[in-house]
């Protein structure tokens, strides 16, 4: 049982599980009827993307001291109790059944969702 951190719509690998879309938008021109099929997202959780603001700060940084600012600023949302809850709750789960959560950006290293995997493998996530 694990976490995988995936980039939405590549192909699943086995046992990934139910496909969690951290995103603030929708994939364009696909109708929502097909989410799954082409492999986007089984259920789309934007509590855990960045804000607007901060998403276009991450996408447009091209410096070290820039990316910092963007992780900085993205930790900072991600400890409302709300959000803190749910990342407590999906660690947990990581140990018991196998689910993905993941973003569009071809580059993980230069995407939010690194920061998520380290902010769950704090919580003491299992993550493939």
């Amino acid at each position: 049982m694990a976490v995988r951190i995936v980039r939405l719509g590549t192909a699943r690998t086995e046992g990934e599980g139910i496909r969690i879309g951290t995103v603030r938008r929708p994939p364009r021109g696909v109708p929502k009827s097909e989410f799954v099929s082409q492999n986007w997202y089984d259920v789309w959780f934007p509590n855990l993307a960045p804000s607007v603001e901060t998403m276009k700060l991450g996408q447009g940084a091209s410096t070290p001291a820039q990316w910092a600012a963007f992780v900085k600023k993205y930790r900072a949302e991600m400890t409302t109790p709300e959000i803190s809850r749910t990342l407590d709750l999906l660690a947990v789960l990581s140990h018991q059944s196998d689910f993905s959560v993941g973003c569009y950006c071809g580059n993980e290293a230069h995407c939010h969702r690194s920061v998520l995997r380290a902010l769950l493998a704090e919580r003491g996530a299992k993550i493939e």
